[in-house]
């Protein structure tokens, strides 16, 4: 057994549901490409509608099949056509002296003349 298991297992036992009827990873599943192709905040979201629909009687497998087949036409940008080429990516720029150049190294500043 897993720790997600145990943990599905015990919020189960909480709010009364049998643990066999969880379809934990066609939920993981749907997080993952709402959260990659939709927005990171939208997996929680969708996870909690998945199972709106399925209370009120939707097929979990089908519901999350229909939702997972959404995020993956959405639309990356807001009013953007799907059909469009995506923007080219942001260029970084340079370290300024005396920041955090990245997690190991620490550009120094050399201080007045």
């Amino acid at each position: 057994m897993t720790v997600l298991d145990d943990w599905v297992t015990a919020a189960c036992a909480e709010v009364g549901l049998d643990p066999t009827e969880v379809p934990a990873s066609a939920v993981l599943d749907l997080a993952r490409d709402v959260a990659h192709q939709v927005l990171r905040p939208g997996a929680p979201v969708t996870a909690y509608l998945l199972g709106l629909a399925v209370g009120r009687g939707a097929d979990p497998a089908d519901a999350a099949a229909r939702l997972s087949a959404l995020a993956a036409d959405w639309p990356v940008r807001l009013g953007a056509d799907p059909d469009d080429p995506p923007p080219d990516p942001p260029v970084a720029a340079p370290p300024r002296p005396g920041r955090l150049h990245d997690a190991r190294t620490v550009v120094s500043d050399p201080g007045p003349g």
